[in-house]
């Protein structure tokens, strides 16, 4: 689950690379493109979208001279799996309840 450097919460944690992503779900954008869309300089994004990327949420897919980014699944399974972990937990616990519950009706 977890990603050399990187845990796949912490990378999201950033409201700026979410907001990345929110835009990458409309299409694909390049580096400049992305910029135009913050309040930050294009070095600062170009950070932003390495993470991303090393953290399997976006891939970098060369078309011409320019750098596109694109969603990747890697990043989103693995908050899917942690989620995923605490969901059994929770589901376990409430089975348990239950049992006891219906045990004391009985």
């Amino acid at each position: 689950m977890s990603i050399p450097n990187f845990d796949a919460l912490q990378v999201i944690a950033d409201p700026s690379r979410r907001q990345i992503l929110q835009l990458l779900t409309q299409e694909s954008y390049n580096i400049n493109a992305l910029a135009e869309n913050f309040d930050m300089s294009r070095p600062a994004v170009s950070k932003h979208i390495k993470i991303l990327q090393q953290a399997g949420f976006i891939s970098i897919q060369e078309i011409g001279r320019e750098r596109h980014c694109i969603l990747n699944q890697k990043g989103f399974n693995d908050v899917k799996a942690l989620i995923s972990h605490f969901d059994q937990f929770w589901e376990n616990k409430l089975s348990k309840l239950e049992t006891i519950l219906n045990k004391k009706k009985d």
